[in-house]
């Protein structure tokens, strides 16, 4: 019997202008088309659109779609989409290194010349509305199915103090019985320490002095020059280079703990990058003198960045050694020591300490570095913070700098197990740190367990939310398609539009200068249910117009003529045709997203008068709440519409 459609239902799905063929169709095919036919007719409705916002795909010509790993937003108003190797192993072998330049504004895309494997670095804004782009990919990981040769550190040592020892790629150690393994990389190790030590006898006169040379050390990941376990050497050794000759060879030689068969994780890089928005092209800094894949790059309060935990050179995670970037010198200096886990989130807070909540969306052990906690980076001191439930689902957790910034809460949503768990949690928590005693307290739950979840702070002081995934990279076809707005005033969640396109693991989302929100990649380990097919990586992008801009479409307020420049502590003026209406106005810190993670989105409350014609905005006298740089000003009216942005450089 063929399948037809009650009267009531024709009336809905006909009476509104959609007209559904149901003609030869089974009754199922024939009611899902109709259901899914009536939902694309609702959600384009005004009334609906009004309520929840709506998704809009981005047309992108195919030359320039790529694996977005990492997006940030720049003053020109342009977004740099950066995907380096893009997971690609064969993009890695063929040095194929990709970044994309997109306009929003007139839906441009460009391809910028990419120097490095930026995939997996880190990146942070700069006063001068350059971004900090430091670490990446240096070698691929190998499977321990995969492993035909053995490997490992090899620390190289230069006992040479007046000349450096520079090795190419392909130089060969030789074990002491004669096994032969090579560099996979460049290594440079600088000259030797030397030390003058001067002593006296007793009556005063001094001694010939005695010179102390101390070697200095450069590691290096080398590789069995020949396949098979006989490579595999279990205790440490002194290897020989080959091909050194007289002192050169006396002077330099390798050390090695252990090489093995064991799996061979990625490994980072050392180069460090300016990306010029004018100029449109990386600009080359020194290296940071550690190896990162995998760091998190945070600024702070002086203009200065600093390098937090990654993958080291031979794939394992950093003991602690942390760096900081000065961009008036363009160089790196040692930072606190201090161990995360890698993708650790810390936030800028008021005082100039780093709030960590747990969240990572990285590597590292479920023993070591979760604890959530408040670090004193001048003291180098951390102290831990209770209250939070859930403490083993942080890893691929979402969280940030609740808005305004004054307010100092940090909220966590959502999170998974350690490694490829299958766990996740819908748990958020809010800590409020201007508390004598800060703690974690509960906030709603999530609509279901999430990792991945892209958090975006609005012009409204509102948070959506996004996408994610149930299980670990969407694995059994567990990405979520729905979003959210959360509000921190009520601490409640509000349903939103739902996107079209999954997000899970690669995928980043960032506030656009016109208060939409672009959400971008997404890197699915499977492509069906069943997890026996392969994923593909999500090129597409879709974009969020939120309520407001529905609701007022044709009466956004305007910000006019003002100041390009604004200083802490001063109050500049800008005209307006809408002052009458203008409720509340925002400095929004332009992203710099990964992995889900931003440390760098803040949203600051600015003093408000208006006068006739014009508004007056005051600008907090506190670097740590309004670090240097430059920032979107976002005015909202008393109907929580917001302006489109001006961009304002604040010091």
């Amino acid at each position: 019997m063929a399948y037809r459609p009650s009267k009531k239902m024709r009336k809905t799905l006909l009476g509104g202008g959609a007209v559904v063929v149901l003609a030869g169709l089974n009754a199922p095919a024939a009611l899902s088309f109709a259901e899914d036919q009536y939902h694309a007719y609702k959600i384009a409705q005004p009334k609906y659109q009004a309520e929840y916002g709506s998704w809009k795909r981005v047309d992108i010509p195919k030359e320039y779609r790529t694996n977005a790993i990492h997006a940030a937003l720049l003053h020109t108003g342009k977004v740099l989409i950066v995907a380096g190797s893009g997971n690609d192993e064969k993009n890695f072998d063929a040095g194929t290194f990709d970044t994309v330049l997109w306009d929003p504004a007139e839906n441009v895309f460009q391809k910028i010349p990419t120097p490095e494997d930026f995939f997996c670095g880190g990146h942070a804004q700069l006063p001068d509305g350059r971004l900090l782009i430091a670490g990446g990919t240096a070698r691929y990981e190998v499977l321990d199915d995969k492993v035909k040769r053995a490997g490992g550190g090899m620390r190289v040592k230069n006992e040479n103090p007046d000349k450096p020892l520079k090795l190419k790629k392909g130089t060969v150690f030789r074990s002491p019985s004669g096994v032969e393994y090579a560099a996979k990389f460049d290594v440079t190790v600088p000259k030797a320490k030397r030390e003058f030590e001067v002593t006296y006898f007793e009556s005063g006169q001094m001694k010939p002095w005695k010179t102390k040379v101390t070697a200095a050390e450069q590691r290096v990941f080398v590789e069995a020059v020949t396949d098979g376990v006989e490579a595999v050497a279990a205790e440490a050794a002194q290897y020989e280079i080959v091909g050194l000759k007289g002192k050169e060879a006396d002077n330099s030689y390798g050390i090695a703990e252990k090489i093995t068969m064991d799996k061979q994780d990625f490994q980072g890089i050392r180069a460090a990058y300016e990306f010029d928005p004018t100029a449109e092209k990386y600009i080359k800094v020194d290296p940071m003198k550690e190896a990162r894949w995998y760091p998190t790059l945070v600024g702070l309060e002086d203009g200065r960045v600093l390098s937090v935990s990654g993958l080291d050179d031979v794939g394992a995670i950093l003991p602690g050694d942390n760096e900081i970037y000065d961009p008036k010198t363009k160089k790196w200096a040692k930072g606190p020591f201090h161990y995360f886990p890698t993708y650790p989130a810390l936030f800028l807070t008021k005082g100039g300490k780093l709030f960590y909540p747990g969240a990572n969306a990285g590597y590292g052990p479920a023993d070591k570095g979760r604890e959530p906690g408040i670090w004193d980076i001048k003291k180098n001191t951390f102290t831990k913070v209770p209250g939070l439930t859930d403490t083993d689902e942080l890893e691929t957790a979402a969280s940030l700098l609740l808005p305004p910034v004054q307010d100092q809460k940090v909220m966590v949503l959502g999170g998974g197990g350690v490694g490829e768990s299958k766990k996740s949690t819908a748990r958020t928590a809010v800590i409020d740190l201007k508390q004598a005693s800060p703690a974690f307290t509960a906030g709603p739950d999530l609509p279901q367990g999430t990792r991945y979840l892209n958090s975006v702070i609005m012009p409204d002081d509102t948070v959506f939310t996004s996408g994610g995934s149930e299980d670990y990279r969407g694995r059994g076809n567990s990405n979520i398609l729905k979003a959210q707005s959360y509000d921190p005033k009520t601490n409640t969640f509000k349903e939103a539009a739902e996107p079209t396109v999954g997000r899970n693991y690669h995928s980043e989302a960032l506030l656009l200068p016109d208060g939409r929100v672009a959400t971008f990649g997404s890197d699915s380990l499977y492509g069906d249910k069943d997890n026996t097919k392969l994923g593909k990586f999500e090129q597409r992008m879709e974009v969020y117009t939120p309520p407001a801009l529905h609701r007022g479409k044709d009466k956004r307020p305007a910000i006019g003529d003002g100041p390009e420049a604004v200083e802490r502590g001063k109050t500049v003026t800008f005209k307006t045709a809408d002052a009458d209406r203008i409720a509340t106005a925002r400095l929004m810190r332009p992203s710099a997203v990964t992995h889900t993670t931003d440390v760098e989105q803040r949203s600051i409350e600015l003093g408000l008068k208006k006068g006739k014609g014009e508004v007056s905005v005051s600008v907090p006298d506190d670097p740590t709440l309004v670090p240097p740089g430059w920032y979107m000003l976002f005015v909202t009216d008393t109907d929580g519409i917001p302006s489109e942005a001006k961009w304002v450089k604040a010091s």
